[in-house]
């Protein structure tokens, strides 16, 4: 009997922004624009990192990780709003709702270990430089971003089994604009209240604990850095750090607020564009504004492009006058 309730839904009608009816269009054409933006900064950095060498170290390579994570989060919810937004097809089946919401976590997830293990590589760099190049090794580096998707796609399994377990016999109106846990445990009909607390369990082990770590992190950076000879340039290390630090109050500031404590509020919807459109779509100009290294790359790359392409067009004009 427990597995015809749980199989009665079939599939789940996502409601979105649908209160907003007449913007709908508008938030197509601003949700679609940020996506390609987003997409399209984050490869820039991807291609900058592999090409100049002088960006070939661990903080970038972590940086590489990243963009991609990004690129992957809102590839998993993205396409579904815009679908969503221009009323084409506003209904996921039971079990494609469910990959969502584990991929999307699991990318989440990822993320938020893989910003604490950005900020340790920060700590060993200007706590230890003596060393950090014999820790940070290569086979160093491949470990902890193999760690990260590790826990990230382990943490979130637990809270989707249990999810997946509970009975869906009633109403499949999901208050959101992809599956998430709290609205579709909000929907059950039996009691999520294991659901929920490991749903607040995985969240406290992805986003609190490294939140917490960070800020130790930052606090002993922040001491060895003020204790350092004032005559020292400085710059490169607030900038860097900085970015890190603007990059991980836009993740773990909403994903806190969400999903520690998920009661299923009508604007955890308007919380999650935060960390699935605003924040993804600012990374790539946070790391390439707030970072010189990227910018003098970039400036180099962008002007062997110009180059190349007064090269073609003198060789062209060459061709046609001889």
């Amino acid at each position: 009997m427990q597995h015809v309730n749980r199989t009665v839904v079939n599939e789940f009608f996502l409601l979105a922004f649908s209160q907003f009816h007449s913007f709908q269009h508008l938030l197509f054409f601003a949700v679609l624009l940020a996506y390609i933006i987003c997409v399209f900064g984050n490869i820039t950095i991807i291609q900058l990192i592999r090409m100049e060498p002088v960006l070939h170290s661990p903080m970038y390579h972590f940086i590489t990780i990243f963009s991609i994570l990004d690129i992957m989060i809102v590839s998993v919810t993205i396409p579904k709003l815009l679908a969503i937004l221009l009323q084409t097809k506003k209904t996921i089946s039971f079990f494609g709702c469910f990959v969502q919401m584990y991929t999307f976590n699991a990318l989440g997830e990822t993320e938020c270990f893989l910003l604490a293990i950005m900020v340790f590589d920060r700590y060993l760099a200007i706590n230890n430089p003596l060393r950090y190049s014999v820790i940070m090794n290569s086979g160093f580096c491949c470990k902890l971003a193999a760690m990260s998707w590790f826990l990230g796609f382990l943490t979130s399994l637990f809270p989707t089994i249990f999810t997946f377990q509970l009975d869906f016999c009633g109403s499949n109106e999901v208050d959101h604009f992809f599956c998430d846990f709290t609205p579709l445990q909000n929907l059950a009909c039996s009691d999520p209240f294991i659901s929920n607390m490991t749903t607040s369990f995985a969240a406290v082990l992805a986003t609190v604990l490294p939140f917490f770590a960070i800020v130790g992190f930052y606090i002993k950076i922040i001491y060895t850095v003020v204790n350092i000879d004032r005559k020292n340039n400085n710059s490169k290390v607030y900038s860097t750090c900085s970015s890190h630090l603007i990059v991980a109050s836009l993740a773990y500031g909403s994903a806190i607020i969400v999903y520690v404590t998920p009661n299923g509020s009508h604007y955890d919807k308007f919380l999650a564009l935060t960390y699935t459109v605003v924040t993804p779509l600012l990374n790539p100009f946070i790391y390439t504004f707030r970072n010189r290294e990227v910018k003098n790359a970039f400036r180099k790359k962008t002007t062997e492009f110009i180059n190349v392409i007064k090269s073609y067009k003198q060789t062209e004009m060459d061709i046609s006058i001889s």
